[in-house]
């Protein structure tokens, strides 16, 4: 455990990415993100930043990845959010999946308004 908290409970990866590879999750179960309360959104996330800020300092790292699956791939159903140390040069390359890119701008366009209809506060 490398951090134990009200709001949030932290421990290292058992497969990490690199030494370091912390788990931040949420001490009330929530299956996805979608799910953590709006109340619980910052207490949640300040824990992540502390939890990231450490494992800069505590690893040498240049900066973190952090990352949350929401069901697909998703090992375990409960919330949690990997917090992987990184340096220039690691090796770790973008999204760890093939990027493309859109067809055309109208294309880009169109798939931006149709995210922005579908926003609900």
């Amino acid at each position: 455990m490398v951090l134990d908290e009200v709001d949030a409970f932290a421990f290292l990866d058992v497969r990490p990415l690199f030494p370091g590879h912390v788990l931040v999750v949420p001490r009330v179960h929530h299956p996805t993100l979608l799910d953590l309360p709006e109340p619980a959104l910052g207490p949640f996330f300040a824990e992540v930043r502390r939890v990231a800020r450490a494992v800069t300092a505590a690893m040498g790292a240049e900066g973190t990845f952090v990352a949350a699956n929401n069901v697909v791939s998703q090992s375990v159903p409960h919330l949690h959010l990997h917090v992987v140390p990184r340096t220039k040069g690691d090796g770790l390359r973008g999204f760890f999946w093939p990027r493309t890119r859109y067809a055309t701008d109208a294309a880009m366009a169109d798939v931006a308004a149709g995210i922005r209809a579908a926003l609900v506060s």
